[in-house]
């Protein structure tokens, strides 16, 4: 099945070679999914809502490509991935309205999104590298829209076209022959809105954002603001705060919107869909309650909250208002951390067992709410709440012990701790560690991985801006430590030959990939990326660190903590 109730047939004429797994994979096909590999008979269609051609489909006799026609006209869903035939009068050219051109060879090629207005391909980026073998697509009549090109040799040959066949609809690809192709997020995309979709879709409509917290408390109700306007799908519909100054500095600024003092106000209004809750982290969980209760879909600044029963009591509200809950952990999308992602997923470190992270320096803490217990809930929640969440997604599975120590030794003017060190346990001896200081004069790596085939280190650098302005002379402007990305160094040990040093080239980082993902959940049915689940491990881990601290550094059980939910 791929989303929602949509039973699947995947016809796979080529299952070798791990092809089948990486068709579930990229297409979200699970279990129920049917599959019909090459000498079996084709079932009746009519018992599904989409069926995926896989391969060359020259097994199918006219009878049953008529019985794949007479399921699309009747409303069904048909996707091909490299199953056009290059000869026009076969009867699957004239099932799928094209043929193919002639198989290009392997290569890296740039797809290009020529659809944007097409449900499918809707904040699918403008362009995207992959690398497959492909055969460019002819169309066999004029109602065929193509979704994709490819540039080869300077022209763009169609690679993806949708065809309205009756109620139904027909997707072809030309891309998606090679396991890199098939993970290449663009094609993965519309590959999976191909099955989930159905045909004759409403337009999409737009959704009202709501921002509670537009002050100097946090920036990240300006970014939402921004987002709001850029994002296709989203649209800036108020912002809340008690601040009669800070309400004013919103009405300069965004003058369209409307505005609230409280949030009893901005729940009575129809026109916000989505509330981004962007106040400081210890008023998180009472302003989200009250907003999921009221039938608001609710993003959450990290961190979600401070307990796990917190947690737990917003997971159920969301649950029983039957609206969504996120949480904008905008630093899974950070290009280091997506480079360390990627070489931890291909195996570049063999198997992954220490985890070490560091954020900090000599400097006097920042004199805002970051460094107030009551309002921040502690030095832990602040950069934990980013650097854990990391620690985690790398690490699967719940530690068993978490244990924390903190000193207080030199800015007594806020309520902070100066330094806090987080160490985590697995029960099969993998480990972890979280450093954050104030105290450190020289900084450690931003991280620190250990696994069996190698070692990764990600060193901080400087982000300095240099100019000569007329009339001021030289200017230099450093921007905080922790806002560029790391520098990373992958050291592998190769038998016989010794360490072997290469610098990973940062990841690629999706402008505004949080609130593209939220708009493709709420409008088009897709998964959220930050699930409210996966942050509850978070917070479980950094209320034990909390509790730890305040224990003098004894060890806190996390399974006693936070049982699983049921």
């Amino acid at each position: 099945m791929a989303g929602g109730d949509r039973r699947v047939l995947l016809i796979c004429t080529r299952p070798g070679d791990g092809r089948l797994a990486a068709l579930r994979d990229s297409l979200a096909l699970d279990d129920s999914a049917d599959i019909l590999l090459p000498g079996m008979a084709l079932p009746d269609p009519r018992g599904y809502d989409a069926v995926v051609l896989d391969g060359p489909q020259d097994r199918l006799d006219p009878a049953e490509v008529a019985r794949l026609e007479a399921f699309v006209a009747a409303g069904g869903t048909l996707l091909a991935i490299g199953a056009a035939p290059g000869d026009a009068q076969h009867p699957v050219a004239g099932l799928l309205g094209a043929r193919s051109d002639g198989e290009r060879p392997w290569a890296e090629v740039f797809g290009k999104n020529a659809a944007p207005t097409s449900q499918l391909l809707h904040r699918v980026e403008p362009e995207f590298a992959l690398c497959d073998t492909f055969a460019p697509l002819r169309p066999l009549n004029g109602e065929a829209r193509v979704l994709l090109h490819v540039t080869w040799a300077l022209r763009d040959e169609p690679v993806a076209l949708e065809r309205r066949c009756g109620e139904g609809r027909v997707v072809v690809s030309a891309l998606g022959n090679s396991p890199e192709a098939l993970q290449a997020p663009a094609l993965r995309t519309l590959l999976r809105r191909a099955l989930r979709q159905r045909n004759g879709a409403r337009p999409e409509r737009t959704l009202g954002i709501g921002i509670v917290g537009f002050g100097p408390y946090s920036g990240m109700g300006r970014l939402h603001a921004t987002a709001a306007r850029e994002v296709d799908g989203l649209r800036l519909a108020a912002v809340c705060d008690r601040s009669p100054e800070r309400l004013a500095a919103a009405a300069r600024e965004l003058p369209e919107v409307a505005r609230y003092a409280s949030i009893k106000a901005l729940v009575r209004d129809p026109a916000v869909d989505v509330a981004i809750v962007a106040t400081p982290p210890a008023t998180h969980a009472t302003l989200a309650l009250e907003l999921l209760r009221a039938g608001k879909h609710v993003v959450c600044e990290k961190p979600l909250c401070l307990t796990v029963a917190e947690a737990d009591a917003l997971i159920a509200a969301a649950e029983q208002s039957e609206v969504a809950l996120t949480v904008h952990q905008n630093r899974r999308w950070d290009p280091d951390y997506l480079a360390i992602r990627r070489a931890v997923d291909q195996g570049l470190l063999g198997e992954l067992f220490n985890v070490e992270t560091f954020v900090g320096g000599f400097d006097h803490p920042c004199r805002l709410w970051h460094s107030d217990v009551a309002a921040s809930g502690g030095a832990i929640y602040d950069w934990g709440s980013h650097f854990l969440d990391w620690t985690l997604l790398l690490l699967p599975g719940l530690p068993e012990l978490v244990m924390a120590n903190t000193h207080k030794r030199l800015w007594h003017d806020v309520t902070n701790a100066d330094q806090v060190r987080v160490r985590l346990l697995w029960d099969d001896g993998r480990e972890a560690e979280f450093l954050h200081s104030d105290l450190a004069a020289i900084r450690k790596p931003k991280f620190y991985l250990q696994g069996t085939a190698g070692t990764l280190a990600g060193s901080y650098r400087s982000l300095v801006s240099e100019r000569v302005q007329p009339g001021l002379g030289y200017i230099r402007e450093e921007a905080h430590f922790a806002e560029a990305p790391a520098e990373l160094t992958l050291a592998r040990y190769e038998s016989g030959y010794g360490i072997v040093e290469s610098r990973l080239p940062l990841a690629p980082a999706p402008r505004f990939a949080f609130h593209r993902n939220l708009a493709d959940h709420l409008l088009l049915g897709e998964p959220l990326a930050v699930t409210a689940e996966s942050v509850r491990r978070v917070i479980a881990v950094l209320e034990a660190a909390h509790r730890s601290a305040a224990q003098g550094g004894r060890p806190v059980r996390l399974d006693a903590l936070a049982p699983a939910r049921a």
